[in-house]
């Protein structure tokens, strides 16, 4: 079970909180990431548990709530940098017993190497990215996962337009690799899916919620969206052509 962790891990061992002083050099916006940082519960005890990043425990809370990873045999982990989800992904299977379980992980940026998953190095929006992942997969996912975010430029309208892109993209490539019944979740920006795009998931799996996980910052505008029951590949063509 996910449980967040506790209160006092976001103070100092005296039990106040930490206060970082801006260095020479240092932007404002970088010492109040830095305070931020280590202030952050999540962070504390992502380095207590082992796991490379907080995001851990967004990925924990959300299979906690949709059970996303029940039954899972083979799941694909898009923007898995710096590998936190992917771990996740490693000890629920290791817990499993399951032995022919395969997880796949694609990040632009470089990763250490994790037992028990296959990670590339490789932009997700490269033309052999797509088949270098199903290659690696050896059949049907059950489960897409994407955590990935285009760079931030200030600019809230461009910002939202090159994540939903990339969300938009994370989509294409769940509808041809899923398993019928299959998930997709992928991270959105606040106000939810665009209407075209949600429209789509709608058409295409069962049920389509949002979500944000305790563990994503109260001031992140990031969301999470989950497409379950994913229709098949044949019915999304017809539903394609329908008028």
């Amino acid at each position: 079970m996910a449980r967040p962790p506790e209160k006092r891990g976001t103070r100092g061992r005296s039990g106040l909180k930490v206060r970082v002083r801006t260095a020479r050099g240092r932007k404002l916006s970088s010492t109040r990431w830095l305070q931020r940082q280590l202030n952050d519960p999540y962070v504390e005890e992502a380095r207590r548990q082992g796991y490379r990043s907080r995001a851990a425990f967004k990925l924990l809370e959300l299979d906690e709530k949709f059970q996303l990873l029940k039954g899972a045999r083979r799941v694909v982990d898009l923007g898995a940098a710096p590998g936190g989800w992917t771990q996740v992904l490693v000890e629920r299977f290791t817990r499993s017993g399951q032995k022919d379980n395969k997880i796949v992980g694609i990040d632009i940026l470089p990763m250490d190497p994790i037992s028990g998953a296959d990670l590339i190095e490789m932009d997700f929006l490269a033309p052999q990215a797509p088949d270098e992942l199903k290659a690696l997969l050896g059949g049907p996912a059950d489960i897409v996962l994407s955590d990935m975010a285009a760079p931030t430029t200030g600019h809230k309208q461009t910002d939202h337009i090159r994540t939903m892109g990339l969300c938009e993209a994370a989509l294409d490539f769940a509808m041809d690799v899923l398993e019928p019944g299959g998930t997709f979740v992928a991270k959105v920006l606040r106000g939810g899916t665009d209407d075209d795009l949600l429209r789509r998931m709608k058409l295409h799996f069962s049920s389509v919620r949002h979500a944000k996980p305790p563990a994503s910052r109260p001031e992140s505008v990031e969301w999470y969206v989950i497409a379950s029951g994913f229709t098949g590949k044949s019915q999304a063509l017809n539903d394609q052509s329908a008028p």
